[in-house]
């Protein structure tokens, strides 16, 4: 993997992931997994910040100490082309830990690309039915764009009971190989779009 600095001198883009669970290898963090090897496999670098990762002190905008967790995230988030963000739906919304991760967003306020600014962001919402992934899809746009990003026009919203992405990585359903392909190829197609 090439980092994100290296791939745009090469002329490649760079999209980091960030999503999942508290839960290693979580259904939501390997189908996040999946669209990034879809990316990577179109040519674009990636990074994923999913689980541990994520897992980040409350943030506080009055406190100013970032942990070296928080400082990464902000780092990849900047530096990024694009962006895919993955999360469970916790009672009809957003996980309280991924929508942590992307309250930090906010020491990105006074960068040159501020927030999301200039990124196309992909969506992913998995939950155990059709309304909290509806909603959980949702709630993510809204963020998204307070956050001035790129929505893709796809979003991914996979029930739990679906047949998804194996612990091996392997895709269970024709459909939903589709629709991880189509993600990883909206969110690259919009990178420069979005840029300029």
């Amino acid at each position: 993997m090439v980092s994100g600095i290296g791939a745009r001198a090469l002329g490649r883009a760079h999209v980091v992931g960030i999503g999942g669970s508290t839960r290693s290898e979580s259904s939501t963090e390997r189908v996040l997994a999946a669209v990034l090897h879809s990316v990577e496999e179109r040519g674009a670098t990636t990074t994923l910040l999913a689980g541990a990762d994520i897992e980040l002190p409350t943030y506080a905008p009055e406190r100013p100490g970032r942990t070296p967790a928080t400082q990464r995230l902000v780092a990849e988030v900047e530096r990024a082309d694009g962006i895919v963000i993955a999360s469970p739906g916790y009672h009809g919304g957003i996980s309280g830990m991924v929508k942590n991760a992307l309250d930090y967003l906010e020491d990105l306020r006074d960068a040159p690309r501020p927030y999301l600014a200039g990124r196309a962001v992909g969506l992913i919402a998995c939950a155990d039915g059709p309304q909290a992934t509806t909603t959980t899809l949702t709630a993510l746009r809204a963020v998204v764009h307070a956050l001035r990003g790129w929505p893709t026009p796809l979003g991914i919203a996979l029930q739990t009971s679906e047949r998804g992405v194996r612990l091996d990585g392997t895709v269970e359903s024709p459909e939903l190989a589709a629709r991880i392909d189509a993600m990883a190829d909206q969110v690259l197609s919009l990178v420069p779009v979005a840029a300029a």
